[in-house]
């Protein structure tokens, strides 16, 4: 596995879980509707497509890939129902510290971030509406910020003007950069602390 491990989330109203194949059988239903599939592509997966699905995310990519899959489960806290899923892909971003020489005093100043997680959200219609994708993916993002993540990237499809809201919210801005029919959202820099 490359980078952190995925752990239970909490939030005001929902829990985050790592997760498990058997969650299949509950987020069939979730995820049953054409119209979520409509900016992500593809057609509601059957039962079996979902188990074969979320065991091979579970099992995680080849440890050649340098890359590690984080998967949850999102969950409303007052009742357990699942209500969607938050993901992040973890990868090597272009490493760097910048070294000062000796004669300037030595210093190493740290270079862009180590790791960069691209982020997806998915929230099953009957659930929509009510600020759980918001909160699901803040959530999302300040884990990942609690664990060193602080390069986040999203691809949006430019007809999903929800999605493109949610990230807005948590402070994803468009870039002028696409990845294939979709824009690419980036978290910009934390600013330096003085």
């Amino acid at each position: 596995m490359y980078g952190p491990i995925a752990e239970t989330i909490r939030t005001q109203r929902l829990v985050l879980e790592p997760l498990a194949v058997h969650h299949a059988d509950e987020m069939a239903p979730v995820l049953d509707d054409p119209r979520l599939h409509r900016y992500i592509g593809g057609e509601p997966p059957t039962l079996g497509e979902l188990r074969a699905r979320y065991a091979h995310l579970v099992a995680g990519p080849a440890p050649f890939h340098q890359e590690g899959w984080l998967n949850w489960i999102v969950r409303r806290a007052r009742d357990g129902q699942a209500v969607g899923y938050v993901q992040a892909t973890v990868a090597p971003a272009a490493s760097g510290f910048t070294v000062t020489p000796p004669s300037a005093g030595s210093t190493v100043t740290p270079g862009p971030p180590r790791h960069v997680a691209s982020v997806a959200w998915v929230v099953g219609m009957p659930y929509q509406g009510f600020g759980f994708a918001t909160e699901a993916a803040r959530a999302l993002l300040d884990w990942l910020r609690a664990h060193g993540i602080g390069s986040v990237v999203a691809t949006i499809h430019p007809g999903n003007r929800a999605s493109a809201a949610v990230a807005s919210r948590i402070g994803l801005r468009p870039t002028g950069e696409t990845s294939g029919d979709e824009t690419v959202w980036r978290l910009p820099p934390a600013a330096p602390q003085a």
